[in-house]
């Protein structure tokens, strides 16, 4: 267990925060500082055909170790860390045999993780938990799914009685800002399918995830001395403002579930001259988020007709990108890739949880680019924040059922 620890702190250890404003691929250079350790790391522990491109994007081969034809299967993750919090100085703490009760991740900031408010954490009592310090976020989204494909790897090249066919691996960055698989080479990757291990608590195996959009709203205005204001002055900000209160109530991230879509307001900045508004737009459900994206535009093209006569022209602009697509309908015609993944983890002594994702990795973008890719549990809990922890058991449950997946495909 201490090699896997060790493993996962020399990766959270090392700043990989990822940045939307960026316009490289990585888009920040300290990313490219755990891609090339990861890359003579797969080499010293005997991987083959070990690369990274221009755009750090890690590949390397397992070699099939039977005579007979089996698929040729991948594992993959990505390297980056969100930028919802800082990834900079990482001091990560390991609570070996937890209690069960309130973990003090920062006395001097009284910043305390409690199962009283984190329910999760009770099912991991008497386990070794790794947390953060309080002030960064953790990383184990998604180093946990590095560690445990490396280790998984490095475990059947020592262990060549358990037989497989071959298996390629695949590290990304800038997932944490969708763009982990914009320059992903699917043929060069070579595999009938994969697996992302970029899932939160032990057993989730998911192929469902939402429809994605991102959408930015631009608000003009016109400034005047407030004193001589009246019938002249138009705040942005109060627009912007109205704008969001005509989202509709109660399909915010903090009052939805399950399959339930929404709209979550991330930024706002804003003078009386300008103001943006940003938000992400999410549903499982395609025609549901068709009509989400419709009503963006709807509300905006109220607002203009509002302020078109003082205005004289837009004072609302929107833009909205779509992300991704939900996999469900790349992988559901080849179910038995999901199947596959459920055994195995039955056979390791999981209860698979088979649950839609309310989120997106980056399998969703790569099913629907050739290569279906359902995704796994890494075991990380509380990710993008200073709560995030990690069960050291649940890294090595998610390495067993890597290997026992190997082990299933090769089967005659």
């Amino acid at each position: 267990m201490q090699h896997i620890i060790d493993r996962f702190i020399s990766y959270v250890t090392i700043d990989t925060e990822s940045d939307p404003n960026s316009t490289t691929t990585p888009s920040t250079k300290k990313q490219w500082d755990l891609a090339n350790k990861l890359v003579e790391e797969l080499k010293t522990i005997g991987l083959q055909d070990v690369s990274i491109d221009d755009k750090a994007y890690i590949m390397a081969t397992l070699p099939s170790n039977v005579e007979h034809e089996v698929p040729t299967i991948g594992f993959i993750s990505h390297f980056d860390t969100s930028p919802d919090f800082t990834g900079a100085n990482v001091k990560p703490q390991v609570i070996p045999d937890y209690d069960g009760g309130d973990i003090v991740l920062n006395a001097d900031k009284n910043i305390v993780l409690s199962p009283k408010y984190f329910k999760d954490l009770l099912q991991y009592k008497g386990q070794t938990l790794i947390t953060t310090d309080g002030t960064t976020l953790l990383g184990a989204d998604d180093k946990a799914g590095i560690t445990e494909i490396v280790t998984a790897m490095e475990y059947l090249i020592q262990h060549p009685e358990i037989k497989h066919g071959k298996i390629r691996i695949g590290f990304t960055p800038d997932e944490e800002i969708g763009r982990g698989a914009h320059h992903f080479d699917v043929a060069k990757f070579g595999a009938d399918w994969a697996y992302t291990m970029d899932g939160s608590q032990v057993g989730e195996l998911e192929y469902e995830n939402f429809n994605a959009a991102g959408a930015k709203i631009t608000f003009k205005g016109k400034s005047v001395h407030p004193g001589y204001a009246k019938g002249k002055m138009i705040n942005s900000m109060l627009i912007a403002n109205e704008f969001i209160n005509a989202l509709p109530k109660g399909e915010t991230p903090e009052e939805t579930k399950g399959y339930e879509g929404f709209f979550h307001v991330h930024h706002v900045n804003g003078s009386i001259e300008e103001s943006l508004v940003e938000l992400i737009i999410r549903d499982h459900n395609k025609k549901k988020f068709e009509k989400r994206k419709a009503l963006i535009h709807k509300i905006t093209q109220k607002i203009n007709k509002k302020f078109a006569k003082q205005f004289g022209e837009d004072i609302a602009i929107a833009e909205i990108n779509d992300q991704y697509y939900n996999m469900k309908e790349k992988v559901l015609p080849v179910k038995h890739i999901v199947d596959i993944a459920e055994k195995a983890m039955k056979e390791v002594g999981i209860k698979p949880l088979i649950k839609p994702i309310r989120g997106g990795t980056d399998g969703s973008q790569l099913s629907y680019m050739g290569l279906p890719c359902p995704n796994i549990f890494a075991g990380g809990h509380n990710f993008h924040g200073k709560y995030e922890y990690v069960p050291v058991e649940s890294i090595q449950k998610a390495i067993e059922v890597i290997i026992k997946i190997a082990e299933l495909t090769a089967v005659k």
